[in-house]
């Protein structure tokens, strides 16, 4: 069989496993639907889950055959590690899908089905949701190997399809801890909340939807210029399944407002960005205070119209400032981790070498006013648009020199940031 370059992937292999992720997390959702919507159900050989386990088995194919052109004819422990982050993150992800099927189904036959908070902490479907996620996130890991920051349309829906697919298996299982999976706003008493209550726990889904949300705009925006509608797109494709698979008997008013008030927050800070001039990681710190602020803001404002708020003016106030601070405390750190260098990604000179040696990223840095010019993955100067010229398949046959041009390609991209002042365009 043909080889190819290890960190170098075609269009057609992204869609490939995007549709066998598709096929995945839809089983776990048919799955999820059913438990909801039938609490009878005694028996692990169900439809919902010939859809799940046929989705692990398609995935798992997919893989196999992503790797064939990629490894030796004889394929070593070392030669698969030494893949790229495109197939070994999704690769652990399948295995722990194995581990976890397997252990699931022999729970099943022996502690029976798990009903209720039972179902968010079974071991086996830990195992399962984390393994989703992973591969899932294979195709955009994939698409993160093309150089620049922009995306066309198809390598848009490719990577925002491939986000959410990452993103929804952990919405479905933190349902336990959701604002989006309860629709619960106090209820009218004596005007004392308690400390150990239902409003606490209602609290802490507040701020981990919060996170959960963001994370996948942040990471993203990282590495692209987000196109218009993605942020909102991230955002209600989660509540509207949420609703469809667990209140679906209730009305529409929670998915309908969190997704116009999610368009409302980017439109919001898009137009922010084009009057004011500021750094890259102050604009999504404002992102990160400003749209929880709006998007829970309006939910309140919509609950006391619809269903009523019994939380007095401590606790809806107190709960709007803990999100903005939630989101924006995200931002910062996601802004700010950064991948180590990969090993041998730079061919002469130290990394530090490399970065000081090109003035052009140099004179960016200066202009952007916001440390070090990232690349466009948002990581170290000198590394590749994936995060490694290994990665990215792109080889660096001029040492320095070859760091340097990638160098100054993200001080470009930075700079460029700098001046649009829009946190995901």
């Amino acid at each position: 069989m043909k080889s190819v370059p290890p960190g170098s992937f075609s269009a057609r292999e992204r869609w490939v496993l995007l549709v066998a992720s598709a096929w995945l997390v839809s089983g776990l959702q048919l799955d999820a639907y059913a438990h909801a919507t039938t609490p009878e159900l005694e028996t692990f050989w169900t439809p919902w889950h010939g859809v799940l386990y046929s989705g692990i088995a398609v995935s798992g194919l997919t893989l196999v055959w992503l790797m064939r052109p990629r490894l030796p004819v004889i394929p070593t422990y070392g030669t698969i590690l030494a893949l790229p982050n495109a197939l070994r993150i999704p690769i652990a992800g399948m295995a722990l899908l194995l581990v976890g099927g397997g252990v699931d189904t022999l729970w099943h036959n022996v502690f029976g089905i798990e009903r209720g908070l039972e179902i968010f902490v079974s071991p086996s479907h830990e195992l399962i949701i984390l393994g989703m996620a992973l591969v899932a996130a294979g195709p955009a890991l994939m698409l993160a190997g093309k150089p620049g920051r922009g995306l066309s349309v198809a390598d848009g829906t490719l990577a925002t399809m491939s986000a959410l697919l990452s993103v929804l298996p952990l919405h479905i299982y933190s349902l336990h801890a959701s604002a989006l999976g309860t629709m619960y706003y106090g209820e009218p008493g004596d005007g004392t909340v308690r400390i150990f209550s239902f409003d606490a726990q209602v609290m802490h889904g507040y701020l981990f939807s919060t996170v959960l949300l963001f994370l996948p705009i942040l990471i993203m925006g990282r590495r692209w210029r987000l196109p218009i509608g993605v942020p909102t797109v991230l955002v209600a494709v989660p509540a509207v399944l949420m609703h469809l698979m667990f209140s679906s008997e209730a009305g529409w008013w929670l998915a309908l407002t969190v997704s116009g008030a999610a368009a409302g927050a980017e439109l919001v800070l898009r137009l922010a960005g084009r009057v004011v001039r500021w750094s890259a990681d102050a604009r999504w710190f404002a992102a990160g205070l400003v749209a929880p602020l709006i998007v829970w803001g309006t939910v309140l404002v919509a609950a006391a119209q619809t269903v009523g708020v019994g939380w007095n003016v401590h606790m809806v106030s107190g709960l709007l400032t803990l999100v903005a601070i939630m989101g924006g405390l995200t931002a910062l750190i996601a802004r700010r981790v950064q991948p180590a260098p990969a090993q041998g990604a730079y061919l002469t000179g130290s990394p530090a070498q490399a970065s000081t040696e090109s003035p052009v990223a140099a004179s960016a840095e200066s202009r952007a006013g916001s440390g070090p010019a990232e690349s466009p993955a948002g990581s170290t100067p000198t590394e590749s648009p994936a995060g490694s010229s290994a990665d990215a398949g792109i080889a660096a046959p001029g040492g320095k020199a070859a760091g340097a041009q990638t160098t100054a390609t993200a001080g470009a991209s930075a700079d460029d940031e700098s001046r649009t002042g829009v946190p995901a365009s």
